[in-house]
């Protein structure tokens, strides 16, 4: 898995639609034996998708699976901001979870690469139907498959279509046209861009530096430099952030602060007039806002950059070590299936596009421009850590927050973090 900046083609071919994040993902509670015996018990799915409707779908889907399936399945709910952190524990413990809510990309790659996913190949056998790019992003550097896709979705710039309205404002093209229409937001009294990467959520911010990235430097430096090709030193880096300092003065000042749940209800309620995140946050939204909500791609920067864009794939992984590789293999075969797929659609915020291009088509108008937005780009990125390792994400974490904070101290900050990049890149 060297590249997964992937073409549009290869990734929506034979799938009809857009959404936000549907991963599926647990850890076994049944006692052990040898991996590959079903020796009883219930296998637990330890989920991080704990938004309200995400939950309830994921209950829902366990509820489904347990009445066709000889197998028990129990789900465990952790809350998204202490699931990463917790990962690489589950993952290398003496007693491992069997089942996991994670990503495809390199960033599965990574813990293949130590030895710690379960080969699901078999699974992949029941799936020919699948897109080709679903199964690169499943397969490791060795050739085997160590997950099955369950979905995936999109960014944007979301906003509120009757604050847009009210302000009489348009969806800006170009970055001129963003930091205009941030200026005119502030003018109303009210902060033009959320952030919301506190408390455990410092990840967000990543998002803008791959889509700066992106825009100035194009898909294909950007993954390179996720992957050690490039130094954070790079002066290609530095225009990044010079770029991201024009729209600086905008940012909710408490943007570190605030969960990125927080940060999309201040969007609903008004307090800040766009928010760039992934589909995902549909499913923390109170019932009824949607019909509020729009969104935009983030603007050109340099129109001689092809347009990419962020597609990340989530969906399950397996330890290596389970001893109940019958239940965990059957599950995973049974959620690779358009009807699991398509009640988790109707049971979520019905923003998901399922991974299997049999499921129905999500039909709501989120979903719909979602999908016209990614059928149009050269190239689909994943996400920071999905595009490298969760690792160097954590780096990420450090620079960018201290970046929003102390934007004149860019050099010492871009210095620190390419020396912890060097570090997460030697152990890789």
């Amino acid at each position: 898995m060297s590249s997964y900046s992937l073409s549009r083609r290869n990734l929506l071919q034979g799938v009809g639609a857009v959404g936000a994040a549907a991963a599926l993902g647990g850890c076994a509670t049944a006692t052990k034996s040898s991996a590959g015996t079903q020796t009883g018990g219930a296998v637990t799915l330890q989920s991080d998708l704990s938004s309200p409707l995400a939950e309830k779908a994921m209950q829902a889907l366990v509820a489904a699976y347990g009445k066709q399936s000889k197998h028990s399945l129990k789900l465990n709910t952790i809350a998204a901001t202490t699931y990463q952190p917790l990962l690489p524990t589950y993952l290398t413990s003496a007693n491992p979870p069997d089942i996991y809510t994670w990503y495809a990309g390199n960033d599965a790659d990574h813990y293949s690469k130590r030895g710690l996913l379960l080969d699901v190949s078999s699974v992949w056998n029941t799936m020919g139907n699948y897109p080709p790019a679903f199964k690169a992003l499943s397969t490791d550097a060795s050739g085997k498959q160590i997950f099955v896709p369950t979905s995936y979705y999109w960014w944007g710039v979301f906003y509120r279509k009757s604050k847009f309205a009210e302000w009489g404002l348009s969806e800006p093209k170009t970055w001129s046209d963003f930091l205009t229409l941030c200026q005119t937001i502030k003018s109303k009294g009210v902060t033009p861009i959320g952030l919301g990467a506190g408390t455990g959520n410092a990840w967000v911010a990543s998002a803008w530096f791959d889509y700066l990235n992106i825009r100035i430097n194009g898909a294909q430096y950007h993954q390179a430099l996720l992957q050690g090709q490039h130094a954070f030193t790079d002066p290609q880096v530095g225009k990044v952030f010079d770029t991201w300092k024009q729209a600086l003065p905008y940012f909710d000042p408490n943007g570190t602060a605030v969960t990125w749940q927080a940060a999309s209800n201040q969007l609903i309620q008004g307090q800040t007039g766009m928010l760039l995140t992934g589909a995902f946050f549909a499913d923390a939204a109170p019932k009824g806002s949607l019909d509020d909500l729009d969104f935009f791609k983030f603007p050109v920067i340099d129109a001689s950059v092809p347009d990419a864009e962020e597609a990340p794939t989530d969906g399950l992984f397996a330890s290596a070590k389970t001893g109940n590789s019958a239940a965990v293999l059957d599950f995973m075969t049974w959620m690779a299936k358009p009807d699991a797929q398509n009640m988790w659609t109707q049971t979520s915020s019905g923003t998901v596009i399922p991974a299997n291009p049999q499921a129905a088509t999500p039909t709501s108008p989120l979903a719909k421009k979602g999908q016209t937005m990614l059928a149009g780009a050269s190239a689909l990125t994943q996400f920071f850590n999905r595009d490298s390792s969760d690792a160097l994400q954590n780096t990420a974490n450090t620079a960018l927050t201290n970046f929003l904070q102390n934007p004149g101290k860019l050099s010492s900050i871009l210095s620190t973090w390419q020396t912890q990049a060097e570090q997460v890149w030697k152990t890789a």
